[in-house]
């Protein structure tokens, strides 16, 4: 256990109860479970549509740039011009949909979560609740949100950002090999320093989750708002702890846009070589640059998943060690 969450567990003295089960799930996944059930079904269901679905725009953009060249169809080009507006229109209502349904599982989670808690923190019914009620503050308010907030794109954002890299990256192989592996190359990097950098950033979160906890807990038993050495210490601490956070994030950010804009240049440079050769045609590699932009956005999608996956997990464990420290001192 986390020294924060300890030192936070044996600051409860009028803890006296029978141990008992708690009604906290016990992992995030179980937590996901119980909150969401065939829920998540419906949500990969609407993601599995509108990934597939997604692949229609670049294969529209590249026949109208192609009908436009010199003896082209004005016709066609009205025609697909249509079907791309249709089409565009038709998958904006059905993310608008699937973004609705996740906010309204995220948020019912959240209430499930802080109903939960409040439930087992009631329970243990400590004779001095000056300490633990610091903790009770920030578990129900502060910490239960994000967790619950989670619930919502814990599986149908994965699938869908997925689908999308997946779907667009076998469409640019299927264009032209050469150029699709390029694309592969710019952002295959990506998967090296960002779990890396993902796991710094988990650490500070749980550091600053502790510390945090440690400042509400202080103030509730101190009895007054003015803070103390100790507590201007832990004020101190957190914004490092922030700035930390802050800057292995944006430089992620950063590190990720140089090799997306790369691969820009790299594509229109090999491109531009290909079509002046007669190799490749110019909607082959407007649908390439087009193709890096939607292959960027998912991915990017996908890495903040990952992100929140594992910032959620810190906080969901530190959440119920919190449950079991007090729960250990009930017994």
């Amino acid at each position: 256990m986390p020294p924060a969450i300890a030192t936070l567990a044996s600051a409860v003295p009028g803890l006296r109860q029978k141990r008992h089960r708690l009604a906290t799930p016990q992992t995030l996944l179980a937590f996901i479970k119980d909150a969401s059930g065939f829920h998540q079904l419906a949500l990969v269901v609407m993601a599995i549509v509108l990934f597939v679905a997604d692949l229609a725009p670049l294969e529209l953009q590249r026949r109208i740039v192609n009908a436009a060249l010199p003896g082209g169809n004005a016709r066609t080009i009205v025609l697909l011009a249509l079907l791309y507006i249709t089409a565009a229109a038709a998958m904006g209502a059905l993310k608008l949909g699937l973004n609705l349904y996740r906010s309204y599982l995220g948020e019912s989670a959240v209430r499930r979560l802080r109903k939960t808690l409040l439930d087992d923190l009631g329970s243990l019914a400590p004779e001095d609740r000056a300490e633990v009620e610091g903790v009770e503050v920030s578990l129900v308010l502060a910490e239960a949100e994000p967790v619950g907030a989670f619930v919502g794109v814990s599986v149908s954002e994965p699938v869908l950002q997925g689908g999308i890299v997946a779907g667009t990256f076998g469409y640019m192989l299927y264009l032209d090999p050469l150029m699709a592996a390029l694309a592969l190359a710019v952002f295959a990097p990506q998967a090296v320093f960002v779990p890396l950098m993902q796991q710094a950033i988990n650490r500070r979160v749980v550091q600053r989750t502790g510390t945090l906890r440690s400042i509400s807990g202080g103030i509730i038993g101190q009895g007054r708002h003015e803070p103390s050495r100790l507590q201007t210490a832990r004020i101190e601490r957190v914004f490092r702890l922030n700035m930390g956070i802050f800057k292995l994030k944006f430089s992620m950010n950063f590190l990720m846009n140089l090799m997306h804009h790369s691969g820009v240049a790299l594509t229109l440079g090999l491109g531009g070589y290909l079509v002046v050769h007669g190799a490749t045609e110019l909607g082959t590699v407007v649908a390439f640059v087009a193709g890096l932009r939607q292959l960027n956005d998912p991915w990017g999608g996908l890495v903040d998943w990952f992100r929140e996956l594992r910032v959620t997990q810190a906080k969901y464990g530190l959440l119920r060690q919190a449950l079991d420290g007090f729960s250990r001192q009930a017994a």
